[in-house]
C-alpha cells in the first residue's frame, strides 16, 4: 500500500501518520521526491482501511500495490534511483562503465587491463576473484589474493573496484576492499546469502539476472537484498538461456524498458556473456546504450587467447577503446552523463 501525501505535508504529519501505520505492526518507508512525498506500508496492508488513512488532512491519496515486490517497486518510489559506487554515479542519467577481465591472473596483467580501461572511459573496475564454473576442473579463481591485487591496480587508477562475492563468509573482506559487490546468475536465488547481503554488506550490490528467471524473479531476488536493510542494488542483465546454441545466452533488451516500467532501480547491461564471442559485444553494448540502460559491465583482457576463463568473449583494449568512442557519442545523443 502506498500513501501519497499532498505538497502541504510537513515532517510532524509524516511522524504521525507512521506512527499509526507502525502501531499496526506494519514497517513504512518514506520516500521524498521532488514533488511529492510517499509512505510506503509493508506487510499485510489487509489489516490496514485505506479510507481511515485518507481521512488525514496531510494525504492526498492511498493506492494498494498488486505486485509482491515493494521496496524495488517504482510506485513506491517514483523517481530514479542512483547509485553512488565510490564516486562514481549510476542511474538517473548517470552511466556506469564497468570494464575488466574475467579473472584476475597476476598484478601485471589486472594493472595493464586497468590503466588500458580507464583511458578509454570505463570509470569501475571489474576483475574476478571468485569464480564459479561449471567445471570444477576449470580455473576457480584467485581468491583473496586477487582482492589485493585489484586494489594495487585501484592504487594505480582510482577506479573503484566490483568482484563477485560467492560466500557469505568472505563479507568482512569485500566490505573492505571491494566498492560493488557482485552477486552472481547462479546465486540470484541463493536466498540465504541474499539475505546475509542485505543485513551485513555495506557496499552496493549488482544483482545479476539468474539464467532462466522471469522478471519477477529477478525484482524479487532484488527485494531479499533491499527487505533485509541494503537499498543500493543495481540489476545486471546478462543474458538468458534460450533454445539457440549459437550465442551463450540470448540478451533480452526488452528488460531495458521493462525494468524501468517496474522498478527504480538502475540497470547495467552484460553483452560480454551474453553472446559469448567478442565481436558481438560492440553492436549489443549501442544497442543497451540506445534502449535506455544506466551502463555497461564489459570483459577487457590484453590477451585473450591466453586468458584462463571467457577469453573468446573478451575484447582486447584497442577494440574496447574503440567502442568506447561510439558510446560516448551515443551517451551525448541521449542526454546521459559519464565520470
Amino acid at each position: 500500500m502506498i500513501v501519497v501525501l499532498k505538497q502541504s505535508a510537513q515532517k510532524k504529519d509524516i511522524e504521525r501518520l507512521t506512527n499509526q501505520i507502525e502501531k499496526q505492526g506494519l514497517n513504512t518507508s518514506i520516500v521524498y521526491g521532488t514533488d511529492q512525498t510517499i509512505i510506503g506500508i509493508i506487510g499485510d496492508t489487509t489489516i490496514l482501511d485505506p479510507k481511515t488513512i485518507e481521512v488525514d488532512e496531510a494525504v492526498d491519496h492511498v493506492m494498494r500495490v498488486s505486485e509482491p515486490y515493494k521496496l524495488a517497486n517504482r510506485a513506491f518510489h517514483p523517481e530514479d534511483t542512483i547509485i553512488d559506487v565510490a564516486g562514481v554515479k549510476i542511474g538517473g542519467g548517470h552511466l556506469g562503465f564497468i570494464a575488466g577481465p574475467c579473472s584476475v591472473e597476476s598484478e601485471e596483467q589486472i594493472i595493464e587491463v586497468a590503466k588500458s580501461v580507464k583511458a578509454s572511459g570505463a570509470n569501475i573496475l571489474r576483475g574476478g576473484a571468485f569464480k564459479p564454473r561449471t567445471s570444477p576442473y576449470s580455473f576457480q579463481g584467485m581468491g583473496s589474493t586477487a582482492l589485493d591485487l585489484l586494489l594495487k591496480a585501484k592504487e594505480v587508477t582510482h577506479l573503484p573496484i566490483c568482484t563477485e562475492l560467492m560466500d557469505a563468509s568472505y563479507i568482512p573482506l569485500f566490505n573492505k576492499k571491494v566498492d560493488l559487490v557482485q552477486i552472481g546468475t547462479r546465486n540470484m536465488q541463493n536466498y540465504a546469502l541474499l539475505k546475509k547481503v542485505g543485513k551485513e554488506v555495506k557496499k552496493p550490490v549488482l544483482l545479476k539476472r539468474g539464467q532462466s528467471a522471469t522478471y519477477e524473479e529477478w525484482i524479487m531476488a532484488a527485494e531479499y537484498i533491499m527487505a533485509n536493510g541494503n537499498k543500493n542494488v543495481i540489476l545486471c542483465e546478462r543474458g538468458i538461456r534460450t533454445y539457440e546454441t549459437y550465442t551463450r545466452n540470448t540478451l533480452d533488451l526488452q528488460a531495458i524498458p521493462v525494468l524501468k516500467k517496474l522498478t527504480h532501480l538502475p540497470i547495467i547491461i552484460d553483452p560480454s556473456h551474453a553472446g559469448g564471442k567478442w565481436w558481438l559485444v560492440p553492436p549489443m553494448a549501442k544497442a543497451s546504450i540506445a534502449a535506455g540502460c544506466d551502463g555497461l559491465m564489459i570483459e577487457v583482457h590484453n590477451d585473450p587467447e591466453k586468458a584462463l576463463s571467457d577469453g573468446p568473449q573478451s575484447l582486447r583494449p584497442e577494440k574496447y577503446s574503440s567502442l568506447m568512442e561510439d558510446i560516448k557519442k551515443l551517451s551525448t545523443i541521449f542526454g546521459k552523463s559519464y565520470e
